[in-house]
């Protein structure tokens, strides 16, 4: 789940660096980062994904934030086995709009 998110987050920063002009800084980069990619950039670009999927990645931010910062013993198992029951949906969503914002792209170029 760590790696998932790492590397959604990895697509993320480069949408934001080569599509909108910059990345977010600062201490609370990764939440502002998720809530742009949720968010319409008029004249630039359309939301990437939707408001229900950006709160499902949120909880995925969470964890690789505990992941990456925290001891394991804080891990909550029923919070993890939800997270993890629900990745291969939430996977197909985030690929479905992916994709849809790849239409975005090939249009604008």
């Amino acid at each position: 789940m760590h790696g998932f998110y790492a590397g959604l987050e990895r697509i993320f920063e480069l949408i934001a660096i080569h599509v909108d002009g910059f990345r977010p800084a600062g201490e609370n980069w990764h939440q502002t980062l998720l809530i742009r990619m949720a968010t319409e950039q008029p004249s630039v670009r359309p939301a990437v994904i939707s408001e229900s999927l950006h709160e499902q990645l949120n909880e995925y931010r969470g964890f690789r934030h505990v992941v990456r910062n925290v001891y394991s013993f804080e891990f909550e198992s029923a919070k993890i086995q939800k997270m993890v029951v629900q990745l291969p949906s939430v996977y197909n969503q985030v690929r479905n709009e992916l994709e849809a914002f790849t239409v975005f792209l090939e249009q604008r170029a």
